[in-house]
């Protein structure tokens, strides 16, 4: 699709921004909305409610009834999954209005909108949707006079809150398995970025989810995000976001009904380069184009560089090269890879960390200021700095956009220190040619990914989630099921 074609589209966009609540669009019953306005060029895209804790009862005592009635818990398990699939193939039908409500609301660029967020979510649907007909329960090996089963059941109402940097992927890996195991779910997209969330309510109503089943709540953090949380009749909530506010919602889950808590928080993720890098080419290219990905608005983005002092000023030379191809362009060129940051605030914590690291004394190699100015986003400069100490706040504190601080080493152990010596531990990499180096420090490296001579190579048949305070639990994989089924023993004497 052409540039103008895009525009045109994004002119004629027309975003409901009401909740979804038990099958129904419907307003906040306070009357009460806020603005989305689109990263990309400033434009109004829509007045979203403002869901406060009244919203907050309604969405769960319909999650709850419909949860009793089993109209989706008590379906087969093979219909639920022709339910998800169909759910699936209606994300692709709907392929080009998803991303570019994407695109608009977040700001990220429309080639990955389409390529990346898009086909990821409908794939993680349709993958948990397959699941769901094909997880076996257990019979224990008792003794003759009796039988024990272990039999997995869903554990009723699950709250998902969910960040504005991958909207919909974030969404599908919470809701499909949620909803493949048998659960209602009640989900609350971030304030900055609600419309992906909201569309696929209705695609999922579509698709055959049962009214009350899948509910949406766009609002603030405080006021939807914390009745949540603190709601009595909630069961699980699974959250990802920032570590600060990760400990607030699990403060929360215990001060109410000890609902389970399950946290994918931040990240300062190392990637350790070391001199005998199989590929030196692939290793910058790999360094550079994740860190700017998704304009650095990534839990996962390796935004610390540990390169090794000899061949560091190779590395740094190749990786000047490519960073103009980084440059932030119009989001709704399919050829732009670094669009917008997703709001004022965030650009403005962003500015305000490369500021901070500049009167720390790193050396700012590359950008370093706001982009595109005329065009009434918001767009930052892909930024490098070199000379960087472990001490600096660049170097230690997540700062979520296109930062990317270069620490030298000449020992490899005191660059897996240096690793772990962050609250983070989500993600991780090394790239040497030494197999035996390889899994050393694969196995020293405490993160809930270890990435070893690429970064960030995926699939949905994995966990994702992290050590420390980058949370609890894992998304992703079968193992995302043990967070939204309880297990029941049924012991039956013979």
């Amino acid at each position: 699709m052409t540039t103008k074609t895009w525009h045109e589209r994004a002119a004629a966009l027309n975003a409901d921004g009401r909740a979804f609540i038990d099958g129904w669009r419907v307003d906040a019953r306070s009357g009460l909305c806020f603005d989305s306005l689109s990263p990309v060029d400033g434009r109004m895209l829509a007045e979203v409610a403002r869901c406060d804790v009244l919203d907050v009862d309604l969405a769960v005592t319909a999650a709850r009834r419909a949860f009793e009635d089993r109209r989706w818990a008590g379906m087969a398990p093979a219909a639920r999954k022709r339910v998800l699939i169909r759910f699936a193939d209606l994300m692709l039908a709907h392929r080009d209005e998803l991303a570019l409500l994407e695109t608009m609301d977040m700001g990220k660029p429309i080639r990955y909108s389409l390529s990346v967020d898009v086909q990821l979510a409908q794939n993680c649907i349709r993958w948990y949707g397959e699941a769901t007909d094909k997880i076996y329960d257990q019979v224990a090996p008792t003794p003759e006079d009796s039988l024990a089963l272990i039999t997995r059941e869903p554990v009723g109402v699950v709250a998902a809150i969910i960040p504005w940097n991958y909207p919909m992927l974030m969404a599908a890996w919470k809701i499909a398995p949620a909803l493949a195991a048998g659960n209602s779910v009640v989900l609350k997209p971030s304030e900055k970025a609600p419309l992906s969330s909201l569309r696929l309510a209705e695609l999922a109503l579509e698709a055959g989810v049962p009214p009350g089943v899948f509910n949406v709540l766009p609002g603030y953090g405080d006021e939807a995000g914390k009745a949540l949380a603190l709601h009595m009749d909630v069961d699980c909530i699974g959250f990802t976001g920032s570590t600060r506010v990760g400990k607030q919602i699990v403060q929360m889950a215990g001060q109410s009904n000890l609902k389970r808590a399950w946290t994918e928080l931040g990240g300062k993720s190392a990637n350790i380069v070391c001199a005998d890098c199989p590929d030196l080419d692939a290793a910058v290219e790999s360094a550079i184009g994740s860190i700017y990905f998704n304009q650095g608005e990534s839990c996962n983005a390796p935004s610390r560089l540990f390169v090794e002092e000899s061949i560091r000023e190779a590395f740094l030379d190749k990786a000047m090269k490519l960073i103009p191809r980084h440059a932030p362009g119009d989001p709704l060129d399919e050829e732009t890879v670094m669009g917008a940051i997703v709001d004022q605030a965030q650009m403005k914590t962003v500015l305000g960390y490369i500021e901070d690291g500049k009167a720390a004394g790193a050396r700012l190699l590359a950008g370093g200021g706001s982009a595109r100015q005329d065009s009434g986003g918001l767009y930052i400069e892909p930024t490098l700095f070199d000379g960087v100490d472990g001490s600096m706040r660049i170097a230690r504190e997540e700062i979520f956009g296109p930062v990317l601080s270069v620490l030298s080493f000449t020992d490899l152990d005191d660059a897996v220190n240096q690793a772990n010596s962050t609250p983070y531990g989500l993600a991780a990499a090394v790239w040497t040619r030494d197999i035996s180096k390889a899994i050393r420090t694969s196995r020293a490296l405490r993160a809930g990914t270890v990435h070893v001579n690429q970064y960030d190579n995926d699939d949905i048949t994995v966990p994702f989630g992290g050590y420390k305070q980058s949370g609890n639990g894992r998304d992703k994989s079968l193992h995302a099921f043990d967070k939204y089924t309880e297990l029941k023993t049924t012991w039956i004497q013979v």
